[in-house]
């Protein structure tokens, strides 16, 4: 069952079937030329319209870039970014549908973002982190019937409906064409993409590859691809760290555990329908900004405001406890703010009728940065975990310390499972997170009606 009233439902969905009846009509009016067989297919689409809605299948976090991470050069100039650039990036959506649509973000801008022209293409034999795409696939996106659009400071835009057969699980390709670039060093990206973007000078945006273009492991403007599916696709938001965001994991692998869920969900036809978004960022934190903002701060923009949102799972928290001061006092203020926080992304979620899981934070034993010899922050770890397990304030709790942690020395990740720094997890061992979450959580269901009343 939906959250929102069915007469709302409805409404909006007759609205897009407009929309997409009206796009069709535009095209025609501007040269697109449509087979019978595809004019069809668009209006069987618009015909299903009213049993379907939008659905996020990919995100990425937005955060400032930090200097380490801006685009070499000549693509990072004074006060100017990506001039006459092009710009290709790969991106692994959960759910599939045959009509899409784009958002790019101009959060942490220093001054509008002017995008000259998009499109998306499926890349070639269907591989993430590569700058060639197939043939005939490749279709240009706009944004209320222009190619073009600039985005103003702190705001985002959404692209039009797009007709495309995309299928779940799999990747897409987005190009974006800048003719005159950012005019600031001030911009949003995506840092820890663990997938591989490519740059290059000029308008190169029909290009089928991009043969030597210099290349970096970020995302930049893109934050989230959304398809128009059936009422019973709903999305799960990972809301983390860098654990969540993938840190260990296999750059153009698609191997962090929110990715191996997803491989878990989709085998299985009562869970196929759920989409696994990805709302994490290395460094980031519960309580102050830092490596981007928040927990607290960005709940609405990356969990409320997102499209078709079911489920959030939390697992962040572990960085607050790191970051504090090793005495007794700070931990003991850490513990209590963290999970106060927790209290508040709980109740903030139930109020838009979001079921909120917890996921217990792993060990961080023999981790130089984290790992007081006093013992100050492991305990801390404890008391949240104790907490999150015992208060009953989540609607269900999935304990990733007991599935990572070595039996014999509970304090520290297993020694297979780590990849080295005792803080973060090789690909085996978000293996063993994904595996550690039922899937029965994210079975379609009615909402308990005390949802929002605890």
């Amino acid at each position: 069952m939906n959250r929102r009233s069915t007469l709302l439902s409805l409404a909006v969905a007759g609205a897009l079937g407009a929309t997409l009846v009206g796009a069709s009509t535009l095209g025609s009016a501007i040269g697109a030329q449509r087979s019978a067989a595809s004019s069809q297919r668009a209006e069987a689409r618009s015909a299903d319209a009213a049993g379907g809605h939008w659905v996020d299948t990919w995100v990425s976090m937005p955060q400032l870039t930090e200097p380490g991470n801006m685009p070499p050069a000549p693509f990072t100039q004074d006060n100017l970014v990506f001039d006459n650039t092009t710009v290709r990036q790969t991106v692994h959506v959960s759910v599939g549908g045959q009509n899409m649509r784009l958002r790019f973000s101009n959060a942490f801008g220093g001054a509008a973002l002017p995008i000259t022209a998009v499109s998306v293409a499926l890349p070639a034999d269907g591989k993430p982190g590569v700058s060639a795409i197939q043939p005939g696939t490749q279709r240009k996106v706009t944004f209320d019937g222009r190619t073009s659009v600039s985005i103003p400071v702190g705001a985002q835009m959404v692209t039009d409906p797009l007709g495309f057969d995309l299928r779940a699980g799999s990747d897409i390709t987005v190009t974006v064409y800048l003719a005159h670039g950012q005019a600031s060093t001030s911009i949003t990206s995506h840092p820890g993409s663990r997938t591989t973007t490519y740059m290059q000078t000029g308008d190169h945006l029909t290009d089928a590859d991009l043969p030597g273009a210099p290349h970096v492991d970020h995302w930049y403007f893109l934050s989230g691809v959304e398809v128009w599916s059936k009422r019973t696709t709903s999305a799960a938001v990972m809301l983390g760290d860098s654990l969540t965001d993938g840190r260990g994991s296999t750059t153009n692998g698609n191997d962090r555990w929110p990715d191996q869920l997803l491989d878990r969900l989709r085998s299985r036809p009562e869970t196929a329908g759920v989409a696994v978004v990805n709302q994490a960022a290395g460094g980031n934190r519960l309580l102050n900004d830092g490596l981007g903002p928040s927990g607290l701060a960005r709940l609405d923009r990356d969990v409320l405001a997102q499209s078709g949102v079911d489920w959030l799972l939390v697992f962040e928290g572990v960085n607050d406890i790191g970051t504090a001061d090793a005495t007794e006092a700070a931990q003991k203020q850490v513990t209590a703010d963290v999970i106060a926080a927790y209290s508040q992304i709980i109740t903030r979620a139930h109020a838009q009728g979001i079921r909120v899981y917890g996921a217990t934070l792993t060990p961080f034993g023999g981790n130089t940065g984290y790992d007081d010899p006093d013992g100050y922050r492991e305990a801390s770890r404890e008391a949240v975990n104790t907490w999150i397990r015992t208060s009953g304030r989540f609607d269900s709790v999935i304990d990733f310390d007991r599935a990572v942690r070595d039996p014999q020395n509970p304090r520290q990740i297993s020694a297979t499972l780590d990849v080295g720094d005792h803080l973060h997890l090789n690909p085996q061992g978000y293996g063993v997170l994904a595996a550690a979450v039922p899937t029965w959580l994210f079975k379609q269901q009615p909402a308990p009606l005390d949802l929002g009343l605890r």
